[in-house]
């Protein structure tokens, strides 16, 4: 099986930055407790240039770096931010395997979907630059191969060919073993890989049993280690514990920053849009608060539900320091993307999504609503308000008219549709039933002009008829040519001739 590892030089260091930018270039140590001792467990590049190693206590390290600050290392923060990574990197491999606290395997099986496997590892590379998190990748058909090359190999991506590990292993140092096989070759005098596998398989099993007789396969290219593919989650939720409690909205900026990062990256990652939020603040001492977010439209951009949830949180009055922040998507869909077109701006479209969901969550659900299609042929009719929900999977097209409040009249549906309103182009504002026109029509049945709030405006170009009929069995049937009209200083209108008076209508404009 052919996979890829990327390795995270000291990924709870990097992790640690990207949390809190304040600390990029700056000493510190993140701080676990053995036996009773606070001792190192990372520190920063500033921190080991300062002579701060891990595994030295606190008290030690603090000596020789007396600005440094340290804070705690919980493995589940780094279990948890690897994860978010390796759903994020779902778009461009199958599976992911955790390998905590500083590396993960891609399934490389559908590389050649994205180019080949050096354009699946510098894509990986990419998704993760924009994460914030600096790495190396390899891929290779063997787990220790791929990870030995990544932890200390020379190139930042490296693809290799089946039955070459052996040779690209051969002058990596014996550390790559990362176990006392490695204490074992060295007391011997080896210092490289490649030394060890020239040793003969008898001699080595003889004197270091099945341990040793493993690590010498992995420095000869063999490693039968099974990919294990991460387990989903069905339920998507992040949360951050905060270093000190918070008794202000500022320290939680940078929480609230990493929880909608990492939940915007495993939303893309899956493909999944969120509809429905709920935001906890676990308190300290002791009491919660939870702040629902209702989106107006399915999202997965990290910026835009930042941006929605500060509006949400700011308002909030708590009678105790926040002591940690988590999220969790009650509701989501499927992430179609949104195309946008000529001229549209992302910027100014983000920026109504935040409008419309302050309305949502301010107002209520109600204050925010979706045209949906009537099984109704009459045009005045063919359409009304619904709550907002998401689109099912089994429609043919998103309409996006439908979320800004447009009429939907050219959606496709497998419900049943107005034939009148299949394939033709339907203004996006109707009116709630057709207004009489007072209007100035010629000798041959044309249209010239129209007076509408007191004003006369000269039409300058017709296209028509296009009838529609229907309700025959009703009491009110009807019988209409419509036209598409252009008046003078008003624009595109949409008007109909009534078969039954004769008279012209306006039945709605265009945008």
């Amino acid at each position: 099986m052919r996979r890829a590892y990327l390795h995270f030089t000291r990924f709870p260091v990097q992790r640690k930055v990207i949390e809190v930018p304040e600390l990029a270039s700056r000493p510190f140590a993140l701080v676990e407790e053995v036996r009773g001792q606070r001792r190192v467990a990372f520190a920063s590049t500033t921190a080991l240039k300062a002579g701060v190693r891990p595994g030295m206590t606190l008290t030690a390290a603090t000596a020789l770096e007396p600005v440094l600050r340290h804070f705690p290392y919980r493995p589940e923060d780094e279990t948890r931010a690897l994860t978010a990574l390796g759903e994020a990197l779902m778009g461009l491999a199958p599976g992911f395997q955790l390998r905590a606290p500083d590396g993960l395997w891609l399934d490389a099986g559908a590389a050649h979907l994205v180019g080949g496997e050096e354009q699946l590892a510098a894509q990986a590379l990419e998704v993760c630059a924009e994460q914030g998190y600096r790495a190396h990748a390899v891929v290779a058909s063997e787990a220790f191969t791929s990870r030995a090359l990544a932890r200390y190999g020379t190139r930042r991506v490296e693809v290799v060919p089946p039955g070459e590990g052996a040779r690209e292993l051969a002058p990596l140092p014996l550390a790559a073993l990362e176990g006392p096989e490695g204490a074992a070759f060295s007391a011997l005098g080896l210092s490289t890989l490649g030394e060890v596998a020239a040793l003969p398989v008898a001699a080595v099993t003889a004197r270091g049993g099945v341990a040793g007789a493993r690590a010498h396969a992995r420095c000869r290219g063999e490693d039968d280690t099974p990919f294990v593919a991460q387990v989903l989650e069905e339920v998507l939720e992040e949360r951050v514990v905060l270093d000190w409690p918070a008794d202000s909205f500022e320290p939680l900026r940078f929480a609230l920053k990493t929880l909608t990062d990492r939940l915007g990256a495993r939303l893309a990652g899956r493909r999944r849009a969120a509809v429905r939020l709920t935001f906890t603040l676990k308190l300290d001492p002791t009491g919660q608060a939870r702040v629902p977010l209702t989106l107006a439209r399915p999202t997965s951009q990290a910026k835009l539900l930042l941006d929605l949830a500060r509006h949400r949180l700011e308002e909030q009055r708590l009678e105790n320091p926040v002591a940690e922040v988590s999220v969790r998507v009650d509701e989501h869909s499927e992430d179609r993307g949104q195309q946008l077109a000529l001229g549209d701006a992302p910027e100014g479209d983000a920026a109504l999504e935040v409008v419309l969901s302050r309305l949502v969550t301010t107002l209520g659900e109600e204050s925010l609503f979706a045209a949906g299609l009537e099984t109704v042929h009459r045009p005045e009719a063919a359409h009304g308000t619904r709550a907002f929900r998401p689109p099912e999977r089994k429609r043919g097209l998103a309409v996006d008219a439908l979320d800004a409040g447009g009429s939907g009249a050219a959606a496709e549906s497998d419900e049943v549709q107005p034939l009148s309103l299949v394939g033709r182009e339907r203004p996006a504002r109707l009116l709630a039933s057709p207004a009489w026109l007072d209007a100035e029509v010629a000798e041959s049945g044309r249209l010239l002009a129209a007076r509408l709030g007191g004003k006369r405006h000269r039409v300058t170009a017709l296209a028509g008829p296009e009838r529609l009929g229907g309700e025959w069995w009703s009491d009110t049937p009807y019988q209409r040519d419509y036209y598409r009209v252009h008046f003078e200083g008003l624009g595109p209108a949409w008007v109909f001739r009534d078969a039954r008076d004769g008279r012209f209508y306006l039945q709605g404009l265009f945008d």
